[in-house]
């Protein structure tokens, strides 16, 4: 099973998406950061990782949204809420962030796999500090 995890990144309210780049497929879609699970390493770990290769940046996760969410193919989304502690996020490896508030949440086209998971982490913008 292929496992990938997602940082639901929330500063001031607002919940940070990122813009695939690749593969071509899905390039345009929006996404939470992460990525794949490398073999031997910690869902956690992986979060970690991914967001400092993706975004520059290193991260604290708060809480996880849910369990395992369905990915087409046989995988699972695990998603945590997460904080910056170092860095400002920059697209490294994504074609563009945005922050979004509780009410433009659904102004970008969410992948499909992401896009449940929204609606999850939605009650966490509106109880985070603006």
């Amino acid at each position: 099973m292929n496992t990938v995890v997602g940082a639901a990144i929330i500063a001031g309210g607002r919940l940070l998406a990122a813009q695939r780049a690749e593969p071509e497929e899905l390039a345009g879609g929006w996404e939470f950061p992460g990525g794949k699970v490398d073999p031997g390493e910690s869902d956690e770990d992986a979060l970690l990782r991914e967001c400092a290769e993706e975004l520059g940046i290193r991260i604290a996760l708060t809480a996880r949204i849910g369990a395992d969410w369905p990915l087409s193919l046989g995988g699972v989304l695990r998603v945590w809420t997460a904080a910056i502690v170092e860095g400002e996020p920059r697209p490294l490896e994504h074609l563009a962030l945005r922050w979004l508030g509780p009410d433009d949440l659904y102004s970008v086209d969410w992948l499909p796999g992401d896009l449940p998971v929204v609606e999850a982490v939605r009650p966490h913008l509106l109880n985070a500090a603006p």
